[in-house]
């Protein structure tokens, strides 16, 4: 029996990266008088690196213009994800980016049948706060009543700590939950710690190599193009799919 689902945050609950964390970094780097800025293409790539500081990290090892020394990298990514996330909350406020199709239907509808909702990321904690107070107001925390983010976990997805962490703070066994991701690392995480996954492709993972998941599909708005084909019914992903998968357990991939 589903008891929760465990929700992603970036590409699962919302397009965030793109116009969101990307601009918020580029931002950073501009007010601190880099010359660095992050395209589409670029930041794509290194959004198969988890982590903000981890992205910057990574990005500065292959830089020229960057600092030598590993301590003074370190400092200036502390910094620049500090700014970034600044950024990233004042972006939430004036040009919020929108829930995706068919994650608040599946959200309420959850709830009503008691289904308890949490937030498994590796995003930080400002971030979460910056885009869900913004959805679903001041007491959005009584809507996710667990919510674990990168401040949490020791190791990030694809490290299945932040699901285990989710499961123990809910009590759950993992097969009395279930996850939506929208990344390949994600999807590891989850199935590492025993969850099984529905992915709902996004932008940037939209041909992104899945292994294992229960179900691979375009959104939570439609009940067109999913593998497997969801159960028979009218509208979006419902809780009837999300059983009607896990009872299945048949895992899909999608390898190129």
């Amino acid at each position: 029996m589903i008891r929760a689902i465990l929700w992603d945050v970036d590409g699962t609950l919302a397009e965030t990266e793109r116009d969101g964390h990307r601009v918020a970094f580029n931002l950073a780097f501009e007010s601190m008088g880099l010359p660095w800025r992050w395209d589409e293409a670029h930041y794509g790539a290194l959004l198969r690196i988890t982590g903000g500081r981890e992205r910057l990290l990574h990005d500065m090892a292959r830089r020229s213009d960057a600092p030598v020394l590993a301590d003074e990298r370190i400092e200036l990514s502390r910094e620049l994800h500090r700014r970034k996330t600044a950024r990233y909350a004042a972006l939430m406020r004036e040009q919020p980016t929108p829930l995706r199709d068919g994650v608040r239907e599946l959200i309420e509808s959850a709830r009503a049948e008691g289904v308890r909702m949490a937030i498994a990321t590796t995003t930080s904690r400002a971030n979460v706060v910056a885009l869900l107070s913004h959805h679903f107001g001041a007491q959005w925390t009584q809507v996710f009543e667990t919510v674990v983010c990168g401040e949490d976990v020791r190791h990030k997805k694809p490290d299945p700590e932040v699901y285990r962490r989710c499961l123990s703070a809910l009590a759950l066994e993992p097969n009395e939950a279930v996850a939506i991701e929208d990344s390949p690392g994600g999807v590891a995480a989850a199935q590492a710690a025993g969850v099984p996954v529905v992915v709902t492709r996004s932008e940037y993972f939209a041909d992104a190599p899945i292994d294992s998941a229960v179900a691979i599909g375009p959104g939570l708005h439609t009940r067109d193009g999913w593998r497997p084909a969801p159960a028979l019914g009218p509208g979006g992903i419902g809780m009837e799919d999300l059983r009607h998968w896990c009872m299945q357990m048949e895992s899909v991939s999608h390898l190129p």
